[in-house]
């Protein structure tokens, strides 16, 4: 087995190599992506490695088929290729007969900044988390890939993994499937955030903390189902909560953890930061269209502490 991967481009591969161990039954699916990468496992395991060309319904369509003859599918490609173009064939042939089995893409939100609309996938997880017989995780650091998928692989649902190419570069322990991380406790609000920005979460409660305030950092890596419990206990003890997510608001994080928080804090206070109703036209590195778009915790800054105050 190879070193532990540091990044997420290494991580991908080592946990399919992983869960390839084992089970004899998981059979990966690629979209004419990820050769390099996965090109051990396709050495190791050439009965069970497939590369279907540019026909992304067809790779659902085909993983359906697998799952229906008691294999493990895991298919791959590119985000919006399998969450929005592939959507009829993730709706009757997974989740209309309760089938279960594995998506993972990659190039969540804007990861690919330079290539456009085409490429950017920011619906995703609320399209997913909307089908019966669905989960959905967001894993953002190369322990919580390897591990989600692990736990999850002979899921009796479809698994939905928005992996994505940056990481927000904790290193946690230990993750569980359906649990959000305490990151840091405070007493002022609760930041919940997700993906690569529970780094923007970090570098904002400690700009609050150089005013005399502290923050509840909590991160959510599974979307589907959520985890209620956490996030219920934060608000209960501040009262207050602000949402971090590459994702629009319908659907996504906030909007699922307004309706869980207000319920169990009806006069919470509530502010998130989403990406805008709008498509993104514009052009440039990850970190430049993420400064464009707000994601820093210079341009929060104001907006939490108007929320506490």
């Amino acid at each position: 087995m190879k070193q532990f991967p540091t990044d997420m481009k290494s991580a991908f591969p080592y946990a399919v190599e992983s869960i390839g161990l084992l089970s004899d039954k998981l059979v990966v699916v690629v979209g004419d992506i990820g050769h390099s990468a996965l090109q051990g496992f396709a050495n190791e395991y050439p009965n069970r490695y497939y590369n279907l060309g540019i026909l992304e319904p067809t790779l659902v369509s085909v993983c359906a088929g697998l799952s229906k003859e008691g294999y493990i599918p895991l298919g791959h490609t590119i985000a919006p290729f399998i969450a929005e173009r592939s959507l009829e064939q993730i709706k009757l042939d997974f989740c209309y007969h309760s089938l279960p089995g594995n998506l993972i893409t990659v190039g969540s939100a804007f990861d690919y900044s330079t290539l456009g609309c085409t490429h950017h996938c920011y619906t995703d997880l609320a399209l997913l988390s909307s089908y019966p017989n669905t989960e959905a995780c967001y894993p953002s650091s190369p322990n919580e890939l390897v591990s989600l998928l692990a736990q999850r692989y002979d899921s009796t649902k479809l698994t939905y993994y928005r992996m994505s190419r940056a990481s927000h570069g904790v290193n946690f322990a230990e993750v569980s499937f359906g649990k959000n991380i305490l990151v840091k406790a405070g007493e002022d609000i609760t930041l919940l955030a997700s993906g690569p920005q529970l780094k923007t979460a970090l570098e904002l409660s400690s700009l609050l903390e150089s005013q005399g305030l502290t923050a509840d950092v909590l991160y959510c890596h599974t979307y589907k189902p959520f985890d209620v419990a956490s996030l219920t206990e934060s608000v209960a003890k501040t009262g207050r909560l602000f949402v971090i997510e590459e994702h629009i608001y319908s659907g996504g994080l906030s909007s699922t953890a307004l309706l869980a928080a207000v319920k169990a804090v009806p006069s919470l206070r509530f502010d998130c930061h989403c990406i805008p109703d709008l498509f993104i036209r514009k052009y440039g590195k990850y970190s430049e269209i993420c400064e464009g778009l707000g994601f820093s915790s210079t341009s929060l800054y104001s907006k939490v502490v108007s929320l506490i105050r």
